[in-house]
């Protein structure tokens, strides 16, 4: 039973150094609780369908950011759809990188917007990690916790 407490800890633990270094804010709590014994995958589900999405929209910013006419107003549709989806899943430092892209976009900085887009690829990519880690650690957890009320 030891080894469950443990987890549970190191898991909370872990969650909460998440928030405090900004890589998740409370809609992700809130998505948690729409997770039950019905969906039990719901979170990464939901979290899957983004890295996705965001590796989709990413991709597509870098092919409007390398035309030699920029289209700024797509590049911003692209930017308000990341902003969209990093928000409902509570990746706060996504959000952030967003907010500061489309400032690029409506100044038609170029340069701000490709260094905007590197940010954002880097923000992506830990979040990801993060995430991962995270639902391992739920995994490992929950296999232990199945184990002991066999």
């Amino acid at each position: 039973m030891y080894g469950v407490s443990q987890m549970q800890r190191q898991l909370a633990e872990y969650t909460s150094t998440l928030f405090e270094e900004g890589f998740l804010d409370d809609q992700f709590k809130q998505l948690q609780q729409l997770q039950d014994e019905s969906n039990p995958e719901f979170v990464v589900e939901v979290v899957t369908l983004f890295f996705e999405d965001a590796e989709r929209l990413l991709s597509e910013l870098a092919k409007a950011l390398g035309q030699e006419n920029i289209d700024f107003k797509r590049v911003d549709a692209h930017v308000r759809q990341l902003k969209g989806s990093s928000s409902s899943i509570g990746a706060q430092r996504v959000q952030k990188v967003c907010i500061a892209f489309r400032n690029y976009c409506e100044e038609k900085n170029v340069e701000g917007c490709l260094k905007s887009l590197q940010e954002m690829k880097q923000e992506c990519s830990m979040v990801k990690s993060k995430f991962e880690t995270l639902f391992k650690m739920e995994q490992k957890l929950f296999a232990a916790e199945d184990s002991v009320t066999r």
